[in-house]
């Protein structure tokens, strides 16, 4: 497609090995932890985001072609995902993106809102999948799916600081 930005980013695909070894502590903390949840499919969440300075590219050089990044175009759609099921979620659990799969449609200047949309398509586990759209004020500009996966705070804490020291 021209004109469309493609960002695929993965982490703890489920294999039996794995090149990353951060991706292979995820995998079996994954497989070790029993997580409470009940994410109904199509639960959906709609956030808003002006686009200013602080979420705009610069690197063009040109005030009037500053338009919202792809970077915090998918954190937007991220955080949409998470705050979406995370009052679903047992005390003490809270998800982790493991796949992003997004095109960036179209441009958006500075001075536009753009609201992002969440839908659950799909629970396998502690895995959920998600359906990412993100709209201004005149188009999409934004769509894919996402991928989070349901950690113990504590327990995920606890292997993190093992990988440290």
């Amino acid at each position: 497609m021209p004109g469309v930005a493609r960002a695929v980013l993965e982490l703890g695909r489920p294999r039996k090995t794995m090149a990353c070894p951060t991706a292979n502590l995820l995998y079996s903390y994954f497989l070790e932890s029993g997580v409470g949840m009940e994410i109904p499919i199509g639960t959906k969440l709609e956030k808003k985001l002006l686009v200013d300075n602080e979420v705009a590219i610069d690197f063009l050089g040109v005030e009037g072609a500053r338009v919202l990044a792809t970077p915090w175009m998918i954190g937007w759609m991220e955080r949409t995902c998470r705050d979406a099921v995370l009052p679903l979620l047992d005390a003490g659990h809270d998800t982790v993106g493991t796949h992003v799969d997004v095109y960036h449609l179209a441009a958006t200047p500075m001075g536009m809102t753009v609201t992002f949309t969440a839908e659950v398509i799909g629970v396998e586990g502690r895995r959920v999948n998600f359906r990412v759209e993100a709209w201004d004020e005149k188009e999409k500009c934004g769509e894919g799916t996402h991928q989070r996966a349901v950690v113990d705070i504590a327990r995920f804490t606890a292997k993190m600081r093992g990988k440290l020291g």
